[in-house]
């Protein structure tokens, strides 16, 4: 295993501290439990949006924590879901007084993890509010699931949500939106390469130098299928055919397309990548409006990359072109 760090039990605890650091007058980072929150929470009057997962997946979810996106994020260790008593502190930092709304992926650890954090701030008068992201189609159920993964869309949730919170929206419209936009959110990914956590030390899984993971997740978990290495045509449309027949999306819909990096794929391919999608998208009479290309979501140093498909409409689009500013999102601002 080679990685830059000292010690692998404190790597999330190291990287907060050089993450409060590289962005001052952003994010407030505390420890114990861990939080990143924007450096102006609570804001008064904004319902706050609240996110959060395993650490791995940078920049998800505390990239995306700032104007424009979420209010604030709950690290775990590496791959591992917070714990009940981070969420409630986070939600406890950032309530304005309009209420809470936690965005959380479809991994059991997480959904447990924050009803119980719902439960225990509910009880303290806070109005908080659960929608659950599960926009992966590669497979129905998974090592750390009951139904489907929650993956790419995330952060396109994150970025809409965190628009209308940003704009006035109560707590009702938030949550009318999220769970709109993960009723239109598709998404799957292959891996070339496995991950190494650092507390482990080894490789998650063995590909042979001739084989991908076809619908991997983003903690090295089981896909679809392992298949010879292909091409980058066929890699494409083996990830973009199953999230088109899934929704599915008709002719002249008008679409976000995410092309992502699982964090060891360079965007010299990854731009490759999305100019084949753009093509097959536009070969089916879809059209792209709206584009995102770059590592996002994560898995630690895996090869590999992933496609996400947003059906959008005027609403969700106005929201997605409106400022953010945060460590890795920032355009309007």
């Amino acid at each position: 295993m080679k990685k830059i760090i000292n010690d692998p039990a404190t790597i999330v605890a190291d990287a907060l501290r050089g993450m409060a650091l590289a962005h001052p007058g952003l994010l407030r980072i505390t420890d114990d439990p861990a939080v990143i929150a924007r450096a102006d929470a609570p804001v008064r009057g904004k319902v706050a949006i609240v996110s959060g997962g395993g650490s791995g997946h940078e920049p998800l979810h505390g990239g995306f924590v700032g104007p424009g996106m979420l209010d604030a994020a709950c690290p775990g260790a590496v791959f591992t879901s917070p714990t009940p008593d981070q969420v409630q502190a986070a939600v406890t930092q950032v309530d304005g007084g309009e209420g809470v709304l936690l965005l959380v992926k479809n991994y059991t650890g997480d959904v447990l993890n924050f009803e119980t954090a719902a439960e225990l701030v509910a009880a303290d008068g806070i109005d908080v509010r659960t929608v659950v992201i599960d926009d992966d189609v590669a497979v129905r159920d998974s090592t750390w699931t009951a139904g489907r993964r929650g993956v790419g869309g995330t952060v396109l949730l994150e970025k809409i949500v965190g628009a209308a919170a940003e704009s006035g929206a109560d707590l009702d419209t938030c949550e009318r939106l999220a769970r709109a936009v993960v009723g239109n959110v598709r998404s799957m990914g292959i891996a070339l390469t496995a991950p190494t956590v650092p507390h482990v030390g080894e490789p998650s899984f063995t590909l042979a130098e001739n084989e991908m993971e076809v619908g991997i997740g983003i903690h090295g978990e089981p896909g679809r299928s392992r298949e010879p290495l292909a091409d980058a045509d066929a890699i494409v449309a083996a990830l973009l055919d199953p999230i088109l027949d899934d929704l599915p999306f008709a002719q002249e819909s008008r679409v976000l397309l995410f092309t992502n990096s699982m964090g060891g794929t360079p965007l010299l391919e990854l731009y490759l990548a999305h100019g084949i999608a753009e093509r097959m998208l536009a070969e089916r009479g879809i059209t792209v409006e709206r584009r995102l290309v770059g590592p996002f979501i994560t898995s630690l140093e895996m090869q590999g990359m992933s496609l996400t498909l947003l059906r959008l409409d005027d609403e969700l689009t106005a929201l997605w072109d409106a400022p953010v500013h945060t460590a890795a999102l920032r355009w309007g601002a």
